[in-house]
């Protein structure tokens, strides 16, 4: 039967497109090399965790993952699920090339605090609280962007003050890499103002208090902006990393009580910083800012392009604060598209005394109708809303997604409602042309991992939200966790790699459902990724009940007893039930390579196709990914399409980089489709920090790189962070490439992600 009817659009959409096989490859497959015999596995360890593994030889036989253009079930990858219902949505900016602003203004919307002399009169004074950390210490980039604050001529009116700390290395010479210090741009130069204000950490909020008084009482203004620059974490972690004391973040409920503290009110309050532009953190600046500048993804390194919107506010300090916001985003865009090729980059202006006034109410009712869509088994569609919602920051799992995007996928009335209301008061709005559904405001959503949720849930009765929606948000993590309770918990691909899973069906009965949960709940097998006793408690304060989760799990449930490869010819395929394939989210191919002592872990893709009859095709190629001719173990993390064709594919290789752990971003696209490196972005540890770093901008020739993997010996023992290859210098024209793996044990098998982001591994194929 041609079931494909019932596929996902995306994944229909790979059938009809492509080469023979149906897959767009990157670059060309280049023939049978093989190179070296003698086995090098076992060399030094990475961070004595870890050792050396060798693919094929001394010179590390080359690998290429195929990988679609075509997202192929859309997830993260801005695949537009909304209908084309008619709504009275307000025009908004979210082109590359720009637009103009909004200037309109719901009614019922509070006075703006700051009152604009109007003339070029009014006093403005910039607070730029920079905690310089590792960004700087490392890469220098506090630094650059103070060269680019007093490369620009401000005039008698505008003052720049910035506190320095947080940072164990400056590079400018007469910043303190012990004390905290205030300077003040001045004369294209830096004006030492105190040099000593202790040695706070920066993520202090009573640290960023004093700061705001200090600038207030010694340089007063009508217009006062604020600008934190760090690293940001969005709406569970907030903001900051102080690398020389490491205490955690500042959270929006410390933010807010620091400004609350420092009795000021901004003009605007902004982010150089990434994943700032969420939702939770417009309404807590309400009582405290007239606007928001921020972004909703990762920012590239380089951050805002201060000298050019700083030379327009010199020139005319009484510009209205929409087009002073304006500049600031087309300044970042810009000079990110020119400096930062192939990085995601968005920015936006919010209007924070309208989104007050207009997002709450339709937030709550929007919220509520989700809440009730769940509670009338209806989980799937939210579920699905939120897979194909834009995600930001995607390999760091912190669940955050554009808000406007998400809230019409869900395709009710209140999410359109709130899709209005939002698009109102985002006033301007850019993003980088390889960036698809982000309008400018993002919220945090669980479906990564859900032991986020109780420290969520904290942080919006501490901010004073709704509570309809930290309601609604543990009524979804309840369902998907439930979801994963009874299938056993978030797999691993040990199983299949050694030939010990099952592909039995399960039994669903809903009274054993039932005993599972209520096992779980009681402190029984906790399995899930990142939950324990300390973070379950959205399981116990969601209205869903236990009984209704487990009768709607027995009714939608993945069989992995379906996931059978039938040898078709040359072929393997797999067939599932059209109602499977409803349940069944993204499909992604994990590849192991034997090295004669254990298997190389080579990472994840979307490495396949559907053949006529609706069948997914596994794809056996030796064909895989390097870097220079050295394989490197890829994971896909996002493809977008737009209309005209274009194709921008982006994922990562875990290394390290001189010595420090980080994620080299990898970009295939329309004009290069053979790919090219974008940059690196620093990899925390968990308990190091939960913000997120800005991506560097590039690779400079000379640095050292070894990349990693993922191992697992022959005794099944697990082992992370093994180097793979020798060590590599950085030249000027790094490749990426296709190679041929040679004749050598290879192990394909995929991984089946469920609408609880369950995952089901099939059984291992051989390699061709």
């Amino acid at each position: 039967m041609d079931n494909k009817n019932n596929r996902p659009k995306a994944r229909e959409k790979n059938i009809n497109t492509g080469d023979s096989a149906g897959v767009h490859r990157r670059g060309e497959k280049i023939g049978n090399q093989q190179v070296g015999t003698d086995s090098q596995a076992g060399k030094k360890p990475a961070n004595k965790t870890a050792k050396r593994a060798s693919i094929g030889g001394g010179s590390l036989l080359v690998i290429i993952l195929a990988v679609l253009f075509t997202n192929l079930f859309g997830g993260g990858g801005g695949t537009d699920t909304s209908d084309n219902t008619d709504y009275d949505d307000t025009s908004i900016s979210e082109s590359s090339s720009g637009g103009n602003v909004n200037n309109s203004v719901a009614s019922g919307s509070r006075d703006k605090y700051t009152s604009m002399l109007g003339n070029n009169q009014d006093t403005v004074t910039i607070m730029v609280y920079m905690c310089g950390t590792d960004l700087e210490s490392k890469y220098g980039m506090a630094s650059s962007d103070m060269q680019e604050m007093a490369a620009a001529d401000l005039g008698d009116n505008v003052n720049i003050i910035v506190f320095t700390g947080g940072c164990k290395q400056w590079k400018t010479n007469g910043i303190s890499n012990k004390n905290n210090q205030i300077f003040r741009i001045k004369n294209h130069g830096l004006e030492l103002l105190e040099n000593n204000m202790g040695s706070k950490a920066m993520t202090d909020p009573n640290n960023l208090t004093d700061f705001i008084k200090y600038c207030n009482k010694n340089y007063p203004a009508n217009r006062n902006e604020l600008i934190l620059w760090d690293h940001g974490g969005g709406s569970v972690s907030g903001y900051g990393y102080d690398e020389k004391n490491k205490s955690g973040s500042m959270e929006l409920e410390e933010i807010a009580q620091a400004l609350k503290n420092s009795e000021v009110k901004f003009d605007f309050v902004g982010f150089d910083a990434c994943l700032m532009a969420t939702a939770e953190t417009a309404l807590m600046l309400d009582d405290y800012a007239d606007y928001m500048i921020a972004s909703e993804e990762t920012e590239p390194g380089i951050g805002w392009y201060y000298t050019e919107w700083l030379n327009k506010l010199g020139k005319n300090t009484s510009m209205p604060t929409v087009e002073l916001g304006k500049n600031i985003i087309d300044g970042f865009i810009t000079t990110c598209a020119k400096k930062c090729r192939g990085q995601k980059t968005t920015l936006s202006i919010i209007d924070l005394a309208e989104f007050s006034n207009t997002v709450p109410s339709k937030l709550t009712a929007w919220a509520d109708s989700v809440s009730k869509l769940i509670s009338d088994k209806q989980y799937q569609k939210i579920s699905d809303a939120r897979y194909n919602a834009r995600e930001f920051a995607q390999s760091s799992k912190i669940d955050q997604i554009d808000l406007i995007n998400f809230a019409e996928n869900t395709d009710n009335l209140e999410g359109h409602e709130l899709s209005t209301a939002l698009r109102g008061a985002i006033k301007y709005n850019r993003t980088s042309s390889n960036m698809t559904n982000a309008y400018g405001v993002s919220i945090y959503f669980p479906y990564q991992r859900t032991s986020y949720v109780d420290s969520a849930c904290n942080t919006y009765n501490q901010i004073g939200m709704d509570s309809s929606y930290s309601n609604c948000i543990r009524s979804f993590a309840k369902l998907e966790t439930s979801g994963q309770i009874t299938a056993g918990g978030t797999s691993s691909s040990a199983g299949s790699l050694f030939g010990s899973s099952s592909s039995s069906g399960s039994s669903f009965d809903t009274g054993v459902l039932t005993s599972l949960l209520d096992a779980f709940l009681g402190g029984g097998d906790r399995s899930i990724e990142g939950l324990d006793g300390s973070n379950t408690d959205f399981m116990k304060d969601s209205s869903v009940s236990n009984s209704d989760i487990a009768d709607f799990i027995s009714l939608n449930h993945f069989d992995p007893s379906n996931l059978v490869w039938e040898k078709d010819g040359d072929e393997y395929k797999i067939s599932l039930p059209d109602d499977q394939w409803n349940l069944v989210h993204s499909v992604d191919a994990s590849v192991f390579y034997d090295d004669g002592t254990g298997y190389i872990d080579l990472g994840l893709n979307d490495t396949y196709t559907f053949d006529d009859d609706g069948k997914l095709v596994a794809d056996l190629s030796r064909y895989r990914i390097a870097i220079n001719n050295q394989p490197v173990a890829y994971y896909h993390t996002d493809t977008t399409e737009k209309d005209d064709g274009s194709y921008t594919i982006t994922g990562y290789v875990p290394a390290f980089l001189n010595g420090e752990k980080v994620k080299i971003i990898l970009v295939f696209d329309s004009e290069n489709p053979k790919g090219y490196i974008a940059g690196a972005q620093p990899d925390y540890i968990s308990d190091e920090t939960q913000t997120v770093a800005k991506a560097m901008t590039e690779l400079n020739a000379g640095d050292k790189i070894d990349f990693v993997c993922d191992y697992y010996t022959y005794d099944e023992e697990f082992e992370g962070n093994y180097y793979l290859g020798e060590q590599m210098t950085v030249t000027d024209n790094m490749e990426i490439s296709d190679y041929y793996v040679g004749d050598d044990d290879m192990k394909i098998m995929y991984r089946f992600t469920d609408i609880y982001n369950q995952n089901y591994w099939t059984e291992a194929l051989m390699a061709e």
